[in-house]
C-alpha cells in the first residue's frame, strides 16, 4: 500500500505537507518523497529511504530548504516517488497509490517507441514514471488521466502538482480513497482523513472512482466527473485504515467494532478475557468484548518507544526479533486464563504463531482466535496487501495442500463458509496454528459491518468475485 498527501495555499505549504505526508506512515514502508514549486525557485524534491528510519527524521533536514505554496508528498511501500517530468503538459510531479498488473505490456509499448525510462524499481521499471509517460500522451492532464484508466490493468489514483494548481484523480473504480479537505487559506487532499484534523482542515469532499478534481488556492472544481461503478477495498476499514479515517464517510474504527460484535453474536465459547492482536485488531476487540461482557485486556503490550515497527531492518532474522522484542508479555493476565484473541486477519500466519508459542509459554490455558475477515484465499489483485512471495504462503492455502495433497487446486469451494471444504481448511489451520479453537468473520457480516452495498466493495481476496 501507499499513501499520499497534498496541499495548495495562499501561503507556505511546506509545513502542513511534512506533517500531512507523515500522518500516511502506516501505509508504507519502502521510499518517501516531496516535492514543491514556488515561483522564486521553481521545482523542488526530495526522496529517502524508509527502510532503516522513518520520515520525519529522515525528511526533517530537508524542511529548512524548501518553499511553495503547492506541495506534494507521498509514502510508498514500493517505488521511488513523486516523479518529476517535463513534458508538453509543462513540468509537473506526480504521486500515486497503485498496483499495475499489466506493467511489462505497458513497459514494452513504450520502448517499441524507443522511450526511455530513467527511474527504475526493484529491478524494474518505475510504476509512477510509467503512469506520467502514459499522462504525458494526453492533449492535457484530463485526457492524460483517462489514458491512465484506459490503459492500467490493477488500480491507480494519482496526485499531480503542476505550477500552479493539483490535480487529485481517484482510482477508475474507486479501490483506493482520495479525499480533499479545507481550511481558511488552503486546501489538502489526502489518502487518509486522520491527517486533517491537527492540521485545521475539515473533510470536504470525498471522490468518486474515475473522478478527477482540479484545486486552487481559491477552490475547486470538477474535471470529470464520478463513474458509477465502485470496487472500493474492504480490507481498508479492516486493517490498512487508521482508526479516526473516514472511508466514504464511514469510520475505520466504528466499523471494526461492528465487525467484532458480529463475531461475537456468533460465538459462544467461554474465556476469561477478550484481547486485540496490536494494532489493528484493539478495534475489533473492544466491540467483541462489548457484545459479549467479556473483560478486555492486554496480555501484550506494545514497547514503542523503540520498538514501534518490525519491518525496518534488512534482514529477516532481525525483522523477526524486533517482532518478538515490541511486544511484552503480561503474565499476571495470561498465566492459567482462557483468552480470546482478535486479529484483522492471517495472511501467512507466522507471526502470529510466534505469538501463540509464547503465549504458551506464559502459561495460558487456552487460545481462541478470532479474525475480522473471511479466510484470505485469493491473492490481491489490486493493492499489494499481501507480501506473500507464492500463494502457497498464505494460511488459506498450506492448509488446502495438506488436505488435498497437491500444490494446485481450486479455491472456490473453500472460500463458501456453508461448504464442508471451508470448514476442513478452516480446523487444518488451526491444527498448524495450535489453537484452541478458530472462527473467521463471515462475508455477509463483514459487509454489514461497514455498511456499503457489496457491489461496491472489493472483496476479491475472500471470494474472488472482483474486475478490473
Amino acid at each position: 500500500m501507499s499513501g499520499f498527501f497534498g496541499c495548495i495555499s495562499k501561503s507556505d505549504c511546506v509545513a502542513d505537507v511534512f506533517y500531512g505526508t507523515d500522518y500516511h506512515s502506516h501505509l508504507g514502508t519502502k521510499r518517501a518523497g516531496m516535492a514543491f514549486y514556488s515561483a522564486r525557485t521553481g521545482f523542488q524534491r526530495a526522496i529517502h529511504s524508509l527502510e532503516d528510519g522513518y520520515f520525519r527524521n529522515k525528511f526533517e533536514t530537508d524542511v529548512p530548504g524548501f518553499e511553495g505554496t503547492v506541495g506534494i508528498g507521498v509514502i510508498s511501500d514500493t517505488e521511488a516517488q513523486p516523479i518529476q517530468v517535463t513534458s508538453h503538459l509543462g513540468r509537473f510531479a506526480v504521486a500515486t497509490v497503485s498496483r499495475i498488473i499489466n506493467l511489462d505490456e505497458l513497459e514494452a509499448y513504450f520502448l517499441k517507441q524507443h522511450r526511455t525510462f530513467s527511474e527504475t524499481s526493484q529491478g524494474s521499471v518505475n510504476p509512477t514514471e510509467l503512469i506520467a509517460m502514459l499522462i504525458s500522451e494526453g492533449d492535457d492532464f484530463t485526457s492524460g488521466i483517462q489514458n491512465v484508466y484506459d490503459r492500467v490493468k490493477g488500480s491507480c489514483s494519482m496526485l499531480i502538482l503542476t505550477e500552479n494548481c493539483l490535480i487529485a484523480a481517484r482510482d477508475k473504480l474507486g479501490r483506493t480513497p482520495v479525499i480533499i479537505g479545507k481550511k481558511q487559506d488552503a486546501f489538502a487532499v489526502a489518502f487518509e482523513t486522520s491527517a486533517f484534523p491537527n492540521l485545521l482542515y475539515e473533510t470536504d469532499k470525498f471522490l468518486g472512482p474515475g473522478e478527477i478534481i482540479r484545486i486552487t488556492a481559491e477552490g475547486y472544481r470538477q474535471v470529470r466527473p464520478p463513474d458509477h461503478k465502485m470496487q472500493i477495498c474492504a480490507f481498508l476499514w479492516v486493517y490498512f485504515g487508521y482508526p479516526p479515517s473516514f472511508y466514504e464517510n464511514i469510520n475505520v474504527d466504528e466499523c471494526r467494532y461492528r465487525c467484532g460484535a458480529a463475531l461475537a453474536r456468533e460465538d459462544d465459547v467461554e474465556a476469561d478475557f477478550v484481547a486485540g492482536i496490536p494494532d489493528s485488531g484493539v478495534g475489533h476487540a473492544m466491540g467483541y468484548s462489548n457484545e459479549k461482557r467479556i473483560p478486555l485486556k492486554r496480555p501484550y503490550t506494545k514497547y514503542t518507544p523503540t520498538w514501534p515497527r518490525s519491518f525496518m531492518p534488512q534482514n529477516q532474522q532481525m525483522r523477526d526479533l524486533v517482532a518478538k522484542m515490541k511486544l511484552i508479555p503480561n503474565h499476571s493476565v495470561i498465566t492459567g486464563k482462557r483468552g480470546l484473541f482478535l486479529d484483522d486477519s492471517i495472511v501467512r500466519g507466522t507471526q502470529l504463531k510466534d505469538n501463540i508459542h509464547d503465549l504458551y509459554a506464559a502459561g495460558i490455558k487456552e487460545i481462541h482466535m478470532r479474525i475480522a475477515c473471511p479466510p484470505l484465499t485469493y491473492p490481491c489483485d489490486f493493492l499489494n496487501f499481501s507480501r506473500s512471495r507464492s500463494n502457497l504462503d498464505l494460511a488459506t492455502h498450506k492448509a488446502v495442500r495438506l488436505l488435498e495433497g497437491k500444490d494446485e487446486f481450486d479455491m472456490k469451494e473453500y472460500s463458501d463458509h456453508t461448504n464442508g471444504k471451508y470448514t476442513a481448511m478452516v480446523d487444518r489451520i488451526r491444527k498448524n496454528m495450535n489453537l484452541t479453537s478458530l472462527k473467521y468473520q463471515k462475508l455477509e457480516d463483514l459487509v454489514a459491518a461497514i455498511g456499503l452495498p457489496k457491489k461496491k466493495l472489493c472483496t476479491h481476496c475472500w471470494d474472488g468475485s472482483s474486475y478490473f
